[in-house]
Protein backbone atom coordinates (compact mmCIF):
# COMPACT_ATOMS: atom_id res chain seq x y z
CA UNK A 1 0.00 0.00 0.00
CA UNK A 2 1.52 3.33 -0.87
CA UNK A 3 0.97 6.12 1.45
CA UNK A 4 1.14 10.13 0.43
CA UNK A 5 2.95 10.84 3.66
CA UNK A 6 5.30 8.60 6.36
CA UNK A 7 3.11 10.49 8.92
CA UNK A 8 -0.26 8.81 7.60
CA UNK A 9 1.85 5.50 7.28
CA UNK A 10 3.19 5.62 10.71
CA UNK A 11 -0.66 6.27 11.79
CA UNK A 12 -2.15 3.64 9.49
CA UNK A 13 0.13 0.95 10.76
CA UNK A 14 -0.41 2.22 14.85
CA UNK A 15 -4.35 1.95 14.20
CA UNK A 16 -4.09 -1.51 12.51
CA UNK A 17 -2.88 -2.73 15.88
CA UNK A 18 -6.24 -2.75 16.64
CA UNK A 19 -8.16 -6.34 16.86
CA UNK A 20 -10.47 -6.28 13.61
CA UNK A 21 -8.85 -3.66 11.89
CA UNK A 22 -7.30 -4.11 8.63
CA UNK A 23 -5.26 -1.94 6.78
CA UNK A 24 -7.67 -0.50 4.60
CA UNK A 25 -10.20 0.40 7.43
CA UNK A 26 -7.07 2.01 9.20
CA UNK A 27 -6.16 4.17 6.26
CA UNK A 28 -10.25 5.48 6.35
CA UNK A 29 -10.46 6.10 10.06
CA UNK A 30 -7.06 8.35 9.64
CA UNK A 31 -8.01 9.75 6.56
CA UNK A 32 -11.35 10.87 8.42
CA UNK A 33 -9.40 12.19 11.14
CA UNK A 34 -7.30 14.38 9.02
CA UNK A 35 -10.12 16.03 7.65
CA UNK A 36 -11.88 16.30 11.01
CA UNK A 37 -11.53 19.45 12.72
CA UNK A 38 -8.33 19.60 14.57
CA UNK A 39 -10.13 19.85 18.26
CA UNK A 40 -12.11 16.59 17.57
CA UNK A 41 -8.84 14.87 16.96
CA UNK A 42 -7.31 16.34 19.89
CA UNK A 43 -10.01 15.39 22.02
CA UNK A 44 -9.83 11.88 21.01
CA UNK A 45 -6.22 11.33 21.76
CA UNK A 46 -6.12 13.10 25.07
CA UNK A 47 -9.68 11.17 26.18
CA UNK A 48 -7.13 7.66 25.12
CA UNK A 49 -4.09 8.91 27.16
CA UNK A 50 -6.20 9.85 29.98
CA UNK A 51 -7.74 6.72 29.78
CA UNK A 52 -4.62 5.07 29.87
CA UNK A 53 -2.98 6.82 32.47
CA UNK A 54 -5.60 6.75 34.91
CA UNK A 55 -7.73 3.46 34.14
CA UNK A 56 -7.41 1.42 37.42
CA UNK A 57 -9.54 -2.53 38.08
CA UNK A 58 -11.13 -3.21 41.00
CA UNK A 59 -9.11 -4.42 43.71
CA UNK A 60 -12.07 -7.38 44.89
CA UNK A 61 -13.37 -8.18 41.12
CA UNK A 62 -10.60 -6.99 38.71
CA UNK A 63 -13.12 -5.89 36.45
CA UNK A 64 -12.17 -2.47 35.04
CA UNK A 65 -12.92 0.37 37.34
CA UNK A 66 -12.42 4.04 37.71
CA UNK A 67 -11.92 3.70 41.35
CA UNK A 68 -9.88 1.27 44.03
CA UNK A 69 -13.38 -0.67 43.96
CA UNK A 70 -15.98 -0.98 40.95
CA UNK A 71 -19.71 0.47 41.00
CA UNK A 72 -20.91 -3.00 41.05
CA UNK A 73 -18.82 -4.40 43.99
CA UNK A 74 -19.81 -1.43 45.80
CA UNK A 75 -23.51 -1.71 45.06
CA UNK A 76 -25.93 -2.58 47.76
CA UNK A 77 -28.48 -3.56 45.48
CA UNK A 78 -26.30 -6.55 44.31
CA UNK A 79 -26.71 -10.65 45.37
CA UNK A 80 -23.26 -10.73 47.02
CA UNK A 81 -23.98 -14.43 47.33
CA UNK A 82 -23.92 -15.20 43.86
CA UNK A 83 -20.33 -14.83 42.11
CA UNK A 84 -20.14 -14.89 38.13
CA UNK A 85 -16.47 -15.73 37.02
CA UNK A 86 -15.89 -14.65 33.62
CA UNK A 87 -12.54 -14.64 31.55
CA UNK A 88 -12.53 -10.70 30.53
CA UNK A 89 -13.73 -7.20 31.26
CA UNK A 90 -15.85 -6.97 28.37
CA UNK A 91 -17.92 -10.18 29.25
CA UNK A 92 -18.76 -8.11 32.07
CA UNK A 93 -20.19 -5.94 29.90
CA UNK A 94 -21.72 -8.84 27.68
CA UNK A 95 -23.41 -10.20 30.54
CA UNK A 96 -25.09 -6.66 32.44
CA UNK A 97 -26.61 -6.16 28.61
CA UNK A 98 -28.84 -9.09 29.60
CA UNK A 99 -30.22 -7.69 32.65
CA UNK A 100 -30.21 -11.12 34.46
CA UNK A 101 -27.74 -11.31 36.21
CA UNK A 102 -27.89 -9.47 39.70
CA UNK A 103 -24.56 -10.93 41.28
CA UNK A 104 -21.29 -9.84 41.37
CA UNK A 105 -18.29 -10.80 39.44
CA UNK A 106 -14.90 -12.22 38.97
CA UNK A 107 -12.40 -11.42 36.13
CA UNK A 108 -10.04 -13.93 35.37
CA UNK A 109 -8.10 -11.91 33.07
CA UNK A 110 -8.09 -15.12 30.44
CA UNK A 111 -8.32 -18.53 30.46
CA UNK A 112 -5.86 -21.20 30.75
CA UNK A 113 -4.15 -21.60 27.07
CA UNK A 114 -0.80 -23.80 27.16
CA UNK A 115 -0.46 -23.27 23.70
CA UNK A 116 -0.48 -19.77 24.65
CA UNK A 117 2.08 -20.02 27.48
CA UNK A 118 -0.90 -19.05 30.17
CA UNK A 119 -0.73 -21.02 33.39
CA UNK A 120 -2.97 -20.36 36.51
CA UNK A 121 -0.63 -18.55 38.41
CA UNK A 122 -1.11 -16.13 35.10
CA UNK A 123 -4.82 -15.38 35.86
CA UNK A 124 -6.56 -14.28 38.79
CA UNK A 125 -7.37 -17.19 39.97
CA UNK A 126 -5.82 -17.42 43.64
CA UNK A 127 -7.33 -14.66 44.25
CA UNK A 128 -10.59 -16.20 43.50
CA UNK A 129 -9.79 -19.01 46.12
CA UNK A 130 -8.90 -16.04 48.76
CA UNK A 131 -12.18 -14.30 48.04
CA UNK A 132 -14.26 -17.52 49.00
CA UNK A 133 -11.90 -18.07 51.57
CA UNK A 134 -12.53 -14.72 53.46
CA UNK A 135 -16.58 -14.99 52.25
CA UNK A 136 -16.64 -17.59 55.43
CA UNK A 137 -19.46 -19.00 53.17
CA UNK A 138 -21.33 -15.69 52.29
CA UNK A 139 -20.81 -16.89 48.55
CA UNK A 140 -23.37 -19.21 48.08
CA UNK A 141 -23.45 -19.93 44.17
CA UNK A 142 -20.55 -19.90 41.57
CA UNK A 143 -21.50 -19.50 37.82
CA UNK A 144 -18.69 -20.45 35.39
CA UNK A 145 -19.50 -18.41 32.63
CA UNK A 146 -16.85 -18.91 30.34
CA UNK A 147 -16.52 -19.69 26.59
CA UNK A 148 -17.34 -22.97 25.99
CA UNK A 149 -13.80 -23.65 24.52
CA UNK A 150 -11.68 -26.34 25.10
CA UNK A 151 -9.50 -23.53 27.41
CA UNK A 152 -12.71 -22.58 28.66
CA UNK A 153 -13.65 -26.26 30.07
CA UNK A 154 -9.86 -26.55 30.53
CA UNK A 155 -10.64 -23.57 33.24
CA UNK A 156 -13.10 -24.65 34.20
CA UNK A 157 -11.78 -27.96 35.82
CA UNK A 158 -9.27 -26.35 37.49
CA UNK A 159 -10.86 -23.86 39.16
CA UNK A 160 -13.47 -26.89 40.02
CA UNK A 161 -10.33 -28.84 41.78
CA UNK A 162 -9.24 -25.51 43.67
CA UNK A 163 -12.84 -24.73 45.28
CA UNK A 164 -13.50 -28.49 46.16
CA UNK A 165 -13.08 -27.49 49.66
CA UNK A 166 -15.73 -24.80 50.05
CA UNK A 167 -19.15 -25.03 50.87
CA UNK A 168 -20.34 -23.28 47.70
CA UNK A 169 -22.71 -24.55 44.46
CA UNK A 170 -20.44 -24.45 41.51
CA UNK A 171 -23.02 -23.85 38.14
CA UNK A 172 -21.97 -23.46 34.93
CA UNK A 173 -23.78 -21.24 32.35
CA UNK A 174 -26.41 -23.44 29.63
CA UNK A 175 -24.40 -24.71 26.31
CA UNK A 176 -27.52 -22.31 24.77
CA UNK A 177 -23.70 -20.58 23.88
CA UNK A 178 -22.44 -22.57 21.03
CA UNK A 179 -19.60 -24.27 21.67
CA UNK A 180 -16.04 -22.99 20.67
CA UNK A 181 -17.80 -19.61 20.67
CA UNK A 182 -17.06 -16.18 22.57
CA UNK A 183 -18.99 -14.84 24.80
CA UNK A 184 -18.63 -11.80 24.11
CA UNK A 185 -19.99 -12.25 20.47
CA UNK A 186 -23.30 -14.19 21.91
CA UNK A 187 -26.53 -12.23 21.14
CA UNK A 188 -28.12 -11.17 24.39
CA UNK A 189 -31.17 -12.96 24.67
CA UNK A 190 -29.09 -16.04 24.21
CA UNK A 191 -26.57 -15.13 26.38
CA UNK A 192 -29.20 -14.26 29.10
CA UNK A 193 -31.66 -17.63 28.63
CA UNK A 194 -28.05 -19.45 29.22
CA UNK A 195 -27.59 -17.30 32.57
CA UNK A 196 -31.19 -18.27 34.04
CA UNK A 197 -30.83 -21.29 32.80
CA UNK A 198 -27.22 -22.23 34.36
CA UNK A 199 -26.62 -26.05 35.41
CA UNK A 200 -24.86 -27.71 38.13
CA UNK A 201 -20.77 -28.01 36.97
CA UNK A 202 -19.58 -31.52 37.44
Amino acid sequence: MEFPSKLIEDAVNEVAKLPGIGKKTALRLVLHLVKENESKTTALTEALDKMRQNIRFCKTCHNISDEEECSICKSHRRDKSLLCIVEEPNDVMAIENTSQFLGVYHVLGGIISPMNGIGPADLKIDSLVDRVAKSQGSIKEIILALSPTMEGDTTAFYINRRLKEYPVKLTTISRGVSVGGDLEYTDEITLGRSITGRTLFS
